[in-house]
């Protein structure tokens, strides 16, 4: 070194390495800025022993600090001046060990970007988590769809949940108690038999209300007080076997006579209302009942005597071959009379033996005619 530069620079190129700092951050850039203090330590110590070596040193010349001569002047030799080196601090040692573990074993290190580690971060997963809509539900088996499916109502019920739900059904059943029916058997029936199916989707709402709807073809259903009290008299407090029903309509009444009677025979002689009947019965898989095609007047003398006939038409009389075909001690209820003045009275007939048969009056009602032939 001249003169000129050891005024500007008094003490050697060895005494300007100082005490490397403990370096600040994350874990990852303190084990890089460890190994690289330690790096540069051992190469200053390495040029004292062979100053020729430590010149030409390719860890020496790309040390930081240390400064390159200028072309044409000798270097001065760097044993020349007794070197004082301060001995690191046991930071280089730990480090050294740490980083000889991998550092794919960390499962939070990311990958080094040139020739540096990266900071230690959250794994992807956990990242994920936070961020990420929770997931659905895991897909139920097949086996348990099959068997929620198979749990739930065989009958097709109306959209509307306040007309299908039983409580609405109970309401009809207090007013009927109300007015007078004491047969438990009917009652349970008319509780249990969904009249909503049985009328229009737009007259859904009344469904349950007391009342005589439409069903097309100038028939009606009827009233559910009327519907109770003729089971009610038909039964008389009896196990009824065979049952017909004189006018089908759309079926509602021949399936509430099913939980009652063991085999209910249905006759309607009007053909859009008979496939009617089977389409509204069909969801409700009603085992007991026989629906036919026919005239009325002349009764099913097939399946009698009946221990009840039921007749849902008013006619002048009671037709002969329905009285024929009525059991002894079994009753007919039909209404009679015409529908001029409202003169039609529910008439209860009883066979009393082979040719006697009782009648009584009781309520006034009112029904569509009772007709012969088949339409």
């Amino acid at each position: 070194m001249t003169n000129e530069r050891a005024k500007r620079f008094p003490l050697g190129l060895e005494d300007l390495v100082r005490e490397p700092r403990r370096p600040e951050g994350r874990p990852g850039e303190v084990r890089a800025g460890a190994l690289a203090a330690s790096a540069a330590l051992n190469a200053r110590q390495q040029p004292a022993k062979n100053p020729q070596a430590g010149a030409a040193s390719p860890a020496s010349s790309g040390s930081a600090g240390k400064l390159q001569p200028k072309q044409g002047r000798a270097p001065t030799p760097l044993a020349a001046k007794p070197s004082v080196v301060t001995p690191p601090k046991p930071l280089a040692a730990p480090a050294a060990k740490t980083s000889a573990r991998p550092v794919a074993q960390s499962t939070n290190a990311r990958p080094s970007v040139g020739g540096r580690t990266a900071a230690a971060g959250p794994s992807p997963a956990r990242t994920a988590g936070k961020n990420a809509a929770p997931s659905a539900p895991p897909a139920k088996p097949a086996a348990t769809r099959a068997n929620e499916r198979s749990t739930g109502p065989n009958v097709a019920l109306n959209g509307a949940t306040a007309l299908t739900s039983e409580r609405v059904r109970e309401r009809m059943v207090e007013r009927l108690r109300a007015n007078g029916v004491t047969d438990q058997r009917v009652l349970s029936a008319m509780s249990v038999v969904p009249r909503h199916m049985f009328v229009d989707p737009g007259l859904a709402v009344q469904a349950y209300e007391d009342a005589a709807l439409p069903i097309g073809h100038h028939q009606t259903i009827s009233k559910p007080s009327v519907v109770a009290r003729m089971i009610e008299l038909a039964a008389a407090g009896r196990a009824l076997n065979n049952v017909l029903e004189i006018g089908t309509g759309c079926g509602y009444q021949a399936a509430v006579l099913s939980q009652v009677a063991r085999e209910v025979y249905s006759i309607e002689r009007i053909k859009p209302l008979s496939e009617r009947a089977k389409t509204n019965l069909r969801p409700l898989r009603i085992p007991n009942i026989r629906l036919h095609y026919g005239d009325g007047r002349l009764g099913l003398p097939s399946a009698a005597p009946f221990d009840a006939i039921l007749i849902a038409a008013a006619g002048l009389d009671v037709p002969q071959a329905l009285l024929e075909q009525l059991a002894i001690g079994g009753r007919l209820i039909a209404p009679v009379g015409s529908q001029e003045g409202h003169s039609q009275v529910l008439t209860l007939v009883e066979r009393v033996g082979p040719a006697q048969w009782r009648e009584s009056q009781l309520d006034r009602v009112f029904f569509v005619p009772l007709k012969s032939g088949v339409i």
